[in-house]
């Protein structure tokens, strides 16, 4: 019995150590990243270049996805709503609902795994095939070069796409209630513009921003880190995709108890 308990404990201790170790890595990696930011040369070209590819490329996916989740948002509360006599409810839960929360967070996460993915398989593979090693050579820092422009470029470009997202979800949502729910459209327009806040829609920008460099931060990270040939590309393009999943989940709750939790 206390041979087991001291191997249990062993392997405990083992993956402990080895996920303070992995905080460690990453903070320290976060950290550099963010220090370049503020340090010049800045390389504008390859940061309008990861805008084109992060935001205009990503529009087609952050769109449907907003317009197929508000559409459907938009029947699910009236078909829940008609238990309470409360129809007129839909259109403002539907418009709070996607933009605090479902615009926010189905394009950071349909955006994470489209861009984290790509990153981390590009730079993976300038690790593996000792592209980043010239780049210190020749006096550039890959840091500055490879990770900054991605950073400021995901940061920028993600609260545009969802107020992209935010837009199409709640006319997603209008066509459903006016064209097969039978709701009147200058009076649902109406309850959706007196139940939107300011703070609503400043939530969802700050938490696009936040989802914006953690996509970035995790895709630059584990392909900068990556090692081991064409299967550890694979490891680092998984890893990446997984990670920023589930910190964008957790900024997200994060975020909404500290701005609406009272």
């Amino acid at each position: 019995m206390i041979h087991l308990l001291h191997d249990f404990l062993v392997i405990i201790g083992r993956y402990a150590i080895s996920a303070f170790a992995a905080i460690g890595r990453l903070s320290g990696f976060a950290g550099s990243a963010l220090s370049h930011i503020v340090r010049p040369p800045l390389y504008l070209g390859l940061t309008g270049r990861q805008m084109l590819s992060i935001g205009y490329f990503s529009l087609p996916v952050v769109g449907l996805t907003a317009l197929f989740t508000g559409s459907a948002l938009a029947q699910q509360v009236y078909i829940a709503s008609t238990r309470f006599n409360a129809e007129s409810a839909v259109a403002s839960v539907n418009v709070i609902a996607i933009v605090r929360e479902l615009g926010p967070v189905l394009g950071g996460l349909m955006v994470a795994g489209r861009v984290s993915s790509a990153m981390a398989a590009e730079l993976g593979t300038m690790r593996v095939t000792e592209q980043i090693d010239a780049l210190t050579t020749l006096s550039t820092d890959p840091m500055k070069y490879l990770v900054v422009p991605r950073l400021i470029a995901a940061v920028v470009t993600l609260p545009l796409l969802v107020i992209v997202a935010n837009t199409i979800g709640v006319f997603g949502g209008f066509v459903v209630a006016t064209q097969r729910l039978g709701f009147n459209a200058a009076s649902y327009l109406q309850v959706t513009v007196d139940y939107l806040e300011a703070s609503d829609v400043i939530s969802s920008l700050v938490k696009a921003a936040v989802f914006g460099l953690i996509i970035a931060m995790m895709g630059s990270y584990h392909g900068y880190h990556s090692r081991g040939g064409a299967q550890g590309v694979g490891r680092a393009t998984t890893n990446a995709v997984v990670s920023a999943f589930i910190l964008i989940l957790l900024a997200n709750l994060i975020i909404t108890v500290m701005v609406f939790g009272t």
